[in-house]
């Protein structure tokens, strides 16, 4: 039995669940075709052993409970390891989220960081622009004085001598 199972198993020594079923299968036939033929024994089987026979169908049940058990076993660390890759798939998921979320973020700084250095480059010429636009106040205000004391000129020049008088 033992035999047939390290045949069936793979390279790794794991049995596949289809192995064990073919085994668990194989069992069960074996053990109905052995019953079928203990049913069809002509006359000779009142001189048969049924204690023994009995006992065999009780040592046959004890490893079956024991395979089941096995089994039960089995299908309780591949749950667990089922689980346990179903976490990690859930951290990395997540992981995956806060890394995008992350890359959302850091494309969003980045390209205020361009805009900010685009700002900077025309920083000079809006300080050319600012000194510009002073020094245009700056004559616009002269003109208008000079304009005043031309006005003052003009005036003073056209009133009448009698007054000086």
């Amino acid at each position: 039995m033992q035999q047939d199972r390290v045949s069936r198993s793979d390279s790794s020594g794991v049995e596949s669940p289809s192995d064990r079923l073919l085994a668990r299968t194989g069992t069960y036939t074996r053990r109905e075709n052995r019953l079928a033929s203990l049913s069809k024994t002509d006359d000779n089987s009142a001189s048969k052993d049924y204690k023994k026979l009995y006992e065999d169908a009780l040592a046959e049940n004890e490893k079956l409970k024991s395979r089941l058990d096995d089994s039960k076993l089995e299908l309780t660390k591949i749950r667990s390891q089922l689980d346990r890759v179903a976490q990690k798939q859930d951290r990395l998921s997540e992981r995956s989220t806060v890394f995008e979320s992350e890359k959302r973020e850091k494309e969003v700084l980045e390209k205020k960081v361009s805009d900010m250095e685009e700002e900077l480059k025309t920083l000079p010429a809006l300080a050319r622009l600012q000194v510009l636009r002073r020094g245009n106040a700056r004559l616009l205000v002269e003109n208008k004085a000079m304009l005043r004391t031309l006005a003052r000129l003009s005036q003073t020049a056209s009133l009448p001598e009698s007054e000086d008088l």
